[in-house]
């Protein structure tokens, strides 16, 4: 495994971007049933809806794809993503005080009921893009029965309780990058790590357990000197000032 390079792609098998495709079907079936030109006369809110819960699923897309070489990146674009869905909820919310409603309470039975059903996991395949469309739309139809089949009250506090179920993990997802970019460094700390770790300097001293010369090597708390035969010996010193 590449010691510079980060794993990247692999969205389709995370559940938040697999509920982000299941809001933006929903968001599109939901604007064209019920943002009328005679609300939306513009069709400016229509847009917006609709490209804010595009832009939750494709920012997903881009960041998996850029993370292999760009940590900071792929934070970004999460932040994105969840950010867009963000502002579809808020849409959402307003659609409903327009109509004279509010959003669902928690202990509302629909809520509970949606906030229960759980995900598949997908597989990937050598057939992927018909598989994994056969995988998410026989997901999406388990809520279907809120987004599709009663009024447009319930579709707009569905997709409310499924956008607050994605960026939940969208922001678990950012500590936890955020938590391996403090660690790990981006790819500049990495390669600079890779370069000190295959130089070997006239200077370098012999490990103290098996005398190899030792190389330069990093962890989360500095630069330390590590042997230069690790795995087999793992003998360290300990870096001063003057190396």
């Amino acid at each position: 495994m590449s010691r510079i390079y980060n794993h990247s792609g692999g969205y389709r098998r995370l559940h938040a971007f697999n509920f982000a495709t299941i809001i933006h079907l929903g968001t599109i079936s939901f604007c064209k049933r019920y943002i009328t030109w005679k609300n939306d006369p513009l069709g400016k809110t229509l847009g917006q809806m609709i490209g804010a819960s595009r832009s939750g699923k494709q920012n997903i897309i881009e960041g998996s794809e850029r993370a292999k070489t760009s940590s900071e990146t792929e934070i970004k674009l999460t932040d994105v993503a969840k950010a867009s869905l963000s502002e579809l909820q808020g849409d959402l919310e307003d659609y409903l005080i327009q109509k004279g409603s509010i959003p669902w309470s928690i202990h509302e039975p629909d809520y509970r009921a949606i906030m229960a059903i759980m995900l598949g996991e997908f597989a990937y395949t050598d057939d992927l893009l018909h598989d994994y469309w056969t995988f998410l739309l026989a997901e999406k139809k388990k809520f279907d029965p809120w987004l599709e089949g009663r009024d447009d009250l319930t579709a707009a506090n569905a997709l409310i309780v499924l956008i607050q179920r994605t960026t939940g993990l969208l922001g678990r997802q950012l500590e936890q990058l955020e938590r391996a970019f403090v660690a790990q460094g981006g790819i500049k700390e990495k390669m600079f790590s890779a370069r000190m770790e295959a130089r070997i300097e006239p200077d370098t001293p012999g490990c103290p357990d098996c005398g190899t010369p030792m190389k330069r090597r990093q962890s989360a708390k500095g630069f330390f000197w590590g042997c230069g035969n690790y795995p087999q010996c793992k003998g360290i010193r300990q870096m001063t000032e003057n190396g």
